[in-house]
């Protein structure tokens, strides 16, 4: 069985670099969207003939092991929506060829379609795949599984656990391990474990030292922005289509459904920590400040097999995230993969990991191991060899080569990260933004310059003229230089907007990067139609509000706080909070909202006095001081009145704000402050 459906997935592949685009393929789902140009063909030929398409190894390794698929292609959210949907990418398994997908990333999307059960260790390790974003690894102990990284919701974990009991016989979870901080590692932790269960220590959950405030922070401070940005990097609002969102690189995409936190019972503080679980022996290994800013591998020298948690998996990874987030470390993810390579290296023999598939055998996980230690220190040591050379932020990106040894390795391929964007990351995470030139030191904004570029190029029609004859030649990034400035000028010239869209289209197509890929397939969909509606975003959970520290709020707080109705107040606040022994000094002054724990002002406008577990009920929305003071669990000694002031002052962030113009109406009011809830944006993606 595993055999044959290892054949099956390569010979997919293989019709698909070798046939022409089938009439029945999916349609394009925009009636204004185009089919791939000549040139963008013309690519896609020469990426066939240069790229190593007969090493099969992946194929045969994503395949190795399986046990069974499930019977049915979706699951579906406790509150009724469709949580997961691998039917919606049953076309890339036609054979097809799609000209609008990159080869290289259509044999990524491929890959990826492993849906079901598979035995990693025979008789030890299983993944269940293909049911969100992650895998969902089960370490089978004395007596019970032991669980890496539950997924992004309790309805696919909840799924994976059923499947694996269903086909291997039920087996009680005794440990859970989030490998790191972000969501699709923990966030369907309820759907596998019950809280009381890991709060007596019946069941130990494991992380990372500092998981806890990671795992919240960076979804809070720029959580609107960050949610509305990982529409276009996710292509959440695209349909799963050819022409659309066809892969999320480390997997299909992320689940939609019920998001929870439990804190875990067991922390892993050293760099090499060793802890024994129902008969199972793990090696953490701490590997933090790479992909996530706290992460673990594990070692399991029973099995000899290495867990690479998302350090290693089936492409180069971001260090610098679309979405948004702070610039990872390329030189320190190097070394990271080069301690577990020297460490463990000698004697491994499985390498599994929390997306993409298991390799095999010592001599083939050596040759992963090195080939992705040498792409990010690759990064970063020839990004700063040119830099110190004078090349600046806006130029590496045009100057830096991957070697061409790792050109041709597929573990170095960037389908989640872009090698583009990562050089340039690594430029502003050792010098910043500035280029040297002062030009850009006071930068104008687009709307304000983008008028005078016009001007300057004679005009709107100039423009189109040029931006047209561009298109018709393939120069399409030329193209978008210029046509972005009469969009910006004049956002409702639908003829640029549609110029500019056509050129963003093929840009994509021609993308090997899903996150690329998908921004400017987005940016297209956007032009020519605006702001998609009917996708809401995550909102915060009770789970996550309570994970989050009292200090984190109020910090949160500042950042919501209108600062132009906030000049001329000032105001002098204690909160106290008895049932965890905090205590904190607010002041409102120079229209700036700071805080610090564990000190009191001294004479007070205002001192509040609520248990933390009633101030979470504030954070959600769902109380109010003077409830809760009226219910007697608040008290608030002062002017009172300061409360409702400071809850005026508050604007609720919401991730429909336009990116490029025009795509917004053109009246859009900006909320009022309603309460002191956190945002609703939710959780970001992981990547």
């Amino acid at each position: 069985m595993t055999r044959m459906l290892s054949l099956a997935l390569a010979l997919t592949f293989a019709c698909a670099a070798a046939s022409t685009y089938a009439a029945d393929a999916p349609a394009h789902f925009d009636p204004q969207g185009k089919p791939p140009s000549t040139f963008t063909l013309e690519l896609r030929n020469g990426v066939k003939a240069q790229l190593p398409f007969a090493d099969k190894r992946d194929f045969d390794e994503a395949a190795r092991g399986f046990v069974a698929a499930p019977p049915y292609k979706q699951i579906m959210a406790d509150a009724g929506n469709v949580a997961w949907d691998m039917g919606s990418y049953q076309w890339l398994l036609s054979g097809q060829d799609f000209p609008s997908i990159h080869p290289s990333l259509q044999r990524q999307a491929v890959l990826n379609m492993a849906y079901g059960l598979y035995e990693v260790v025979p008789g030890r390790i299983y993944q269940v795949r293909g049911y969100d974003l992650a895998n969902i690894s089960f370490i089978k102990g004395d007596t019970g599984w032991i669980i890496f990284d539950p997924l992004t919701a309790a309805e696919t974990a909840r799924a994976a656990l059923e499947f694996i009991n269903e086909k291997l016989g039920k087996r009680p979870v005794v440990g859970v391990v989030y490998s790191h901080t972000h969501v699709d590692h923990w966030a369907g932790v309820r759907g596998v474990v019950d809280e009381a269960d890991v709060v007596s220590g019946k069941v130990m959950l494991i992380a990372p030292s500092g998981f806890m405030d990671h795992a919240i922070s960076e979804n809070v401070f720029a959580g609107t922005a960050m949610s509305r940005r990982t529409q276009w990097q996710y292509a959440t609002l695209l349909q799963r289509n050819p022409h659309g969102h066809v892969d999320q690189a480390i997997g299909k995409n992320a689940a939609n459904g019920s998001v929870g936190l439990i804190a875990p019972n067991h922390l892993i503080t050293k760099d090499i920590e060793e802890v024994t679980l129902d008969g199972v022996k793990m090696v953490f290994q701490d590997v933090s400040d790479t992909e996530a800013p706290v992460e673990l591998n594990t070692y399991f020298p029973q099995f000899k097999a290495l867990w690479s948690s998302e350090v290693v998996t089936g492409t180069i990874h971001n260090i610098y995230t679309l979405r948004g987030a702070a610039v990872r470390n390329a030189l320190n993810w190097s070394k990271e993969i080069n301690e577990a390579l020297f460490r463990f290296g000698d004697e491994v023999e499985v390498m599994f990991a929390s997306h993409s598939w298991p390799r095999w055998g010592n001599a083939r996980i050596g040759e992963v191991l090195r080939t992705q230690r040498d792409a990010y220190a690759n990064l970063n040591n020839q990004t700063l060899h040119y830099v110190n050379q004078g090349v600046t932020i806006n130029e590496i990106h045009n100057v830096y080569e991957v070697p061409p040894s790792l050109e041709q390795s597929w573990a170095a391929r960037s389908y989640h990260g872009d090698v583009q964007n990562n050089v340039r990351g690594v430029v502003n995470r050792f010098i910043g933004h500035f280029d040297g030139n002062p030009v850009n030191l006071i930068p104008l904004s687009p709307s304000d310059s983008a008028p005078l570029y016009v001007e300057m190029m004679g005009g709107s029609d100039k423009i189109l003229a040029r931006g047209k004859e561009l298109n018709g030649q393939g120069k399409y990034l030329l193209a978008s230089e210029i046509l972005d400035k009469l969009v910006f000028a004049e956002p409702k010239n639908q003829p640029a907007r549609q110029l500019l869209a056509d050129a963003y289209e093929q840009l994509g197509y021609q993308s090997e990067s899903t996150s690329t890929r998908n921004t400017f397939l987005q940016g297209a969909f956007e032009l020519r139609h605006g702001l998609p509606g009917g996708s809401a975003p995550r909102s915060m959970t009770p789970d996550v509000v309570r994970a989050m520290s009292t200090e984190q709020w109020l910090d949160f707080l500042g950042i919501s706080m209108d600062p132009k109705k906030s000049a001329g107040l000032n105001y002098k606040i204690n909160l106290v909070t008895p049932d965890n022994g905090e205590k904190y000094a607010v002041e409102l002054e120079n229209a700036t909202l700071t805080n610090i724990k564990g000190f009191q002002v001294p004479k007070p406008d205002l001192t509040i006095t609520v248990n933390r577990a009633d101030l979470t009920r504030i954070m959600m929305g769902v109380a109010s001081f003077d409830q809760l003071a009226d219910e007697g669990k608040a008290r608030l000694e002062g002017d009172r009145a300061i409360i409702h002031k400071l809850r005026d002052l508050m604007v609720t962030f919401t991730p429909d704000f336009e990116i490029l113009p025009g795509t917004a109406p053109t009246e859009r009011q900006v909320p009022p402050g309603r309460s002191f809830a956190l945002p609703a944006s939710g959780l970001t993606q992981s990547d």
